[in-house]
């Protein structure tokens, strides 16, 4: 039945061949990048001797379609467009005082009250997603709709002088996780807020209703002193309180004074963000496929009901996966020659046709963890992985066009190119280090 499946698999993979120019007008890639410029009193030294013909050309001669400040807070100082809001208007989130971020990942995280109104997508052999951890005993289930959430991240606040710093992904296991929620749910008992630790660094705390606050993201606070950072608004008095009740449970609780022992990182506060109580129309199913090496971007194509994929090494252009895909759902992926040939394609990195969201943060991470080596050495393979072959399919036409939405400073740079523009040779290309955002 193999050999058979195989021969099927060939005969319709040359059909599909035959169909990709026809297809190819239908095809578009929207590519959205994290710190790709750099500020420019050091931009010059750490971008010297980076070969990026392919990536320069692709900023030389997209059209600009505006530029303009990320959505979101104001309060971040110039530190990080946010991804959370970018994304949140690419799927026609509405947002108020922040990204409702919360709802949509409790949704993806397990917690079946996070957004009710999303469609629920189930997770894949390459899915982020975790089991979450029983709920504390004694407590609702967190599976009842119509309630409201927020982040409320596990993160170690280390004071530097004057200033309290964030340090997010500190290392907590379930076995941890699960006790420190104990202790909150048991301390705030009867306040109408119930914490859940679904998956050990992202944690949430459901509420009855939505406070009047104006939070900042993990991902800008992540680095920065926090007391210009919590939250504002008519109720930001009750929740520094709360900020404050919760730095003083932790400090004193058994786990962390095992974790500082063995010299680990106490879990000294939590931060609360991204507020919401679900989306009130399902997300915009703007995409045929996502892939991301941010999971962030997989919570919000499983809300969409969008298929994702992990970032590979290398894009390419081949409608292979899609039709593997296709045959394997339709023997149930029981067959294991049409897996095993799925997730042969899967892992040569080939997407869907169709309408492409790529989101990479490869630059992000490097940057923040002020690496600058291990940012070259990403860019470089995003241009050998990315830039080269998205450049190339643009100019023989295996895309019709390819937007570029680039995230850095406090703004974000809108570039969309077509087949044309692939061919405008005398829009001269400059170096990478010639682009800044501030």
């Amino acid at each position: 039945m193999a050999n058979g499946f195989i021969s099927n698999v060939s005969r319709d993979v040359r059909v599909m061949t035959a169909m990709d120019d026809k297809l190819a007008a239908m095809r578009k890639v929207h590519l959205v990048v994290c710190d790709l410029f750099l500020p420019a009193d050091f931009a010059a030294e750490v971008c010297a001797d980076l070969r990026l013909p392919a990536l320069e050309k692709m900023l030389a001669r997209g059209a600009s379609t505006g530029q303009g400040p990320s959505a979101g807070s104001g309060r971040t100082g110039g530190v990080g467009a946010s991804l959370e809001n970018h994304l949140c208007e690419l799927f026609s989130v509405p947002c108020e005082a922040d990204a409702p971020i919360a709802p949509i990942s409790a949704a993806f995280d397990g917690l079946g009250g996070g957004c009710d109104t999303l469609q629920a997508q189930p997770a894949d052999c390459g899915s982020s997603r975790q089991a979450a951890l029983p709920a504390p005993e004694g407590s609702a289930s967190p599976c009842q709709g119509g309630c409201c959430w927020l982040r409320a991240d596990p993160v170690h606040l280390r004071l530097q002088r004057h200033q309290l710093v964030l340090l997010p992904e500190v290392e907590v296991s379930a076995d941890e996780a699960e006790q420190l929620c104990a202790a909150l749910n048991e301390h705030f008992a009867g306040q109408g807020m119930e914490f859940f630790a679904p998956h050990p660094q992202r944690w949430y705390v459901r509420l009855d209703r939505l406070p009047d606050i104006e939070t900042v993201t993990l991902s800008q606070a992540a680095g920065r002193n926090v007391r210009d950072l919590l939250p504002e608004g008519a109720e930001s008095a009750h929740w520094h309180r709360v900020f404050n009740d919760i730095q003083m449970l932790l400090f004193a609780h058994p786990v962390n004074e095992a974790r500082e022992a063995r010299g680990a990182l106490p879990v000294n506060s939590l931060w609360l963000w991204g507020g919401g109580c679900g989306v009130d129309v399902p997300l915009q199913k703007a995409y045929d496929c996502v892939s991301s090496d941010e999971v962030l971007a997989e919570m919000f194509a499983a809300a969409a009901g969008i298929p994702f994929a992990r970032w590979p090494v290398q894009w390419n252009d081949s409608l292979t996966l899609a039709l593997m895909e296709r045959l394997a759902i339709r023997l149930g992926c029981q067959n294991t020659a049409a897996k095993s040939l799925v997730i042969s394609q899967r892992e040569r990195g080939f997407p869907s046709n169709g309408r492409q969201l790529l989101v990479w943060t490869g630059l992000r991470s490097a940057l923040r963890r002020g690496d600058l080596d291990a940012w070259r050495a990403a860019l470089q393979d995003f241009e050998t992985g990315y830039a080269q072959p998205l450049w190339q399919a643009l100019r023989t036409g295996k895309i019709s066009q390819l937007q570029m939405d680039i995230l850095g400073g406090d703004r974000v740079r809108h570039l969309l190119l077509s087949r044309a523009d692939a061919w405008a040779f005398w829009r001269r290309a400059r170096p990478l280090a010639k682009y800044s955002m501030v």
